[in-house]
């Protein structure tokens, strides 16, 4: 086997892990869209909240400590005792769900049958609030997230190429771990999307919100537990993201990598959320080793977009996606 075919298999390889990564996120869009038929612009900065939050427990700082320094001409700054990891992140899953129990009563609930435009610019509202929110609460230094997930080259699958292939593949424990853990989330989801009462209610939801009421769905429960589950899915994906980048405000930027794999799985299919990430990680990947150095390189910051516009052009409902069907 030639060395270049063994070099692209280890890129598309990395690929399908960095996509898997990209899924995370998108698999908080495709959970708010089925359930209020909205783009929610906020999902990265949720992602970014939640790990400036994880990382502020664990490390056991004051929240908005220099705007309490600065009113009271104080000098606080940590509490002076860590927290373990697994406390850190149930304590940060309690807040998600506060955080989503404060979005639908303060904003939600006031827009109740008004144009997904409308919902779309609440999100965007909400989006840079929370980013404001998190750099008083946190402070804006990048971080270090540490909550004991493996990294570093897996050993494994090093030694098996390199006897199968005579090349060790280099493939990151924490992406196996991302891997693992967006599989089990999307069977979870699945199984509670389509068999679960709540899982039906939110398809009822999502279709008209004036119907769903007439038969006694409690809109606001509906809200405020997608959004909880959404926050829970953050919290997964900066936790991922986070330790292996650090905790910082670019973070939220990931939501426009997600844009993409929604485009090519479909804005309303959880299992297309990963396959769609797949594509795209795999592609941006391999198109960056054969044609990158043919046109000057740095193709990985735009061949997703080019894919999901010709997916636009001629299958705009993505792979998975339901084809809307509007009758006249």
């Amino acid at each position: 086997m030639s060395d270049q075919l063994l070099y692209a298999m280890e890129a598309g390889l990395n690929g399908l892990m960095a996509g898997v990564m990209y899924s995370l996120v998108a698999l908080g869009f495709v959970l708010i869209f089925k359930a209020s038929g909205i783009f929610n612009y906020s999902q990265g900065v949720l992602a970014l909240f939640a790990a400036l939050t994880l990382v502020g427990f664990q490390q056991g700082q004051v929240p908005f400590a220099h705007l309490i320094n600065t009113i009271f001409g104080t000098d606080l700054d940590n509490f002076g005792w860590t927290l373990p990891a697994v406390v850190a992140i149930v304590l940060t899953a309690a807040v998600m769900v506060l955080l989503a129990v404060l979005i639908e009563k303060l904003v939600l609930q006031h827009l109740v049958n008004q144009a997904p435009i409308i919902l779309f610019m609440a999100t965007i509202g909400l989006a840079y609030f929370l980013e404001g929110l998190g750099d008083i609460m946190w402070g804006a230094d990048i971080k270090t997230l540490d909550v004991g997930l493996p990294q570093g080259i897996n050993e494994t699958v090093e030694s098996v190429t390199d006897s199968l292939f005579g090349y060790g593949f280099f493939i990151d424990n924490l992406d196996i771990v991302a891997t693992v853990v967006a599989a089990l989330l999307v069977v979870s989801l699945t199984l509670f999307s389509q068999y679960s009462k709540q899982g039906r209610a939110l398809r009822a939801v999502a279709d008209d919100h004036q119907a769903a009421l007439s038969v006694g769905i409690s809109l606001r429960f509906i809200w405020v537990l997608v959004w909880s589950i959404a926050g829970f899915v953050a919290l997964v994906a900066g936790i991922m993201w986070g330790a292996k980048s650090g905790v910082q405000f670019s973070l939220s930027l990931i939501a426009l990598k997600a844009l993409p794999v929604l485009m090519l799985g479909g804005f309303t299919s959880i299992p297309g959320a990963i396959v769609g990430g797949l594509i795209i990680g795999m592609g941006e990947k391999l198109f960056e080793f054969y044609i990158g150095p043919m046109i000057g390189g740095a193709t990985e910051n735009w061949f997703a977009y080019v894919l999901a516009l010709l997916f636009l052009v001629f299958r705009p409902q993505g792979l998975f996606g339901e084809r809307i069907i509007e009758r006249v």
